[in-house]
């Protein structure tokens, strides 16, 4: 007969799976906000506390119900952001996610406007609809484009990149007419690009794409990631050329609809 000691043990490791395994379905659901103060010499005076918040990988479809998807928008608009810049992988697994995805987000509220790029699975579901439907809810698409964004007479430069995988990447309209001395925000999807960036005069980048793992070991290594560069853009800050790179662990998942120690993110950045 097994002795009652293994037999024991054996139960505790099965009653711990099932416990772990509850929690990953839980977890997508532990939305996090993650505050990041940032200095920067480049700031203008007049650019001070401002508020950006970043939202990446929603992934709206049938795992993110658009109950979850207005909630999202309400608890965003109550951080009181000055820009909102979105990530792009906004809907998944069908084109029908992608009106009622921005019927949602044109309820995004910021007073120096809201701007974003697409992600692969933007390409994959339908481009076209996407920019069409980002137009229509008020978000200005920044795929190879940027803007100048004015406050008091004082700017910053806010631009983004085509996605890394579907996509083409320009970065000149976004550092075109910049100098050292201006700060300058970045979008990119997928952080791979930031190796290939090529360029001192962007300041901040703000990408997602790797979901923080999505499953990790306990939030210190990804068995999965879709990048390059191992686990150097899982999530968090890294520096890069005198960027600062903020990779989001996102807010939506791809299937499984599981997480493990990757929770879900909102990402505010106040400039100080």
């Amino acid at each position: 007969m097994m002795p009652i000691a293994i037999k024991s043990f054996i139960c505790y490791i099965f009653l711990m799976g099932i416990i772990l395994g509850i929690y990953a379905f839980l977890e997508p659901f532990l939305l996090a906000e993650k505050y990041i103060d940032l200095q920067s010499p480049d700031l203008p005076e007049q650019f001070r506390d401002t508020r950006i918040v970043f939202l990446t990988d929603i992934h709206y479809g049938p795992f993110f119900s658009r109950a979850r998807l207005r909630r999202l928008v309400n608890r965003v608009n109550g951080l009181q952001p000055d820009i909102v810049l979105l990530g792009g992988d906004y809907v998944h697994r069908s084109p029908n996610y992608i009106k009622p995805c921005f019927a949602e987000l044109k309820n995004l509220e910021a007073p120096l406007g809201v701007y974003g790029v697409l992600g692969n699975h933007d390409h994959w579901e339908g481009a076209a609809l996407t920019r069409q439907c980002m137009a229509g809810a008020g978000i200005r698409l920044i795929d190879n484009e940027a803007y100048w964004l004015e406050k008091n007479g004082g700017r910053i430069k806010v631009g983004g990149v085509g996605d890394y995988l579907e996509d083409i990447q320009d970065i000149e309209p976004t550092i075109a007419d910049v100098n050292k001395n201006d700060f300058v925000v970045l979008v990119t999807h997928n952080p791979d690009y930031v190796e290939e960036m090529g360029t001192d005069k962007v300041d901040l980048v703000l990408a997602g794409h790797n979901h923080g793992g999505q499953v990790t070991f306990f939030g210190l290594w990804a068995p999965i990631l879709p990048s390059k560069y191992g686990q150097k853009y899982r999530t968090g800050i890294v520096e890069v050329d005198g960027a600062k790179v903020i990779v989001s662990n996102g807010v939506g998942t791809i299937t499984p609809p599981v997480r493990f120690f990757a929770r879900p993110q909102i990402i505010i950045v106040d400039l100080l």
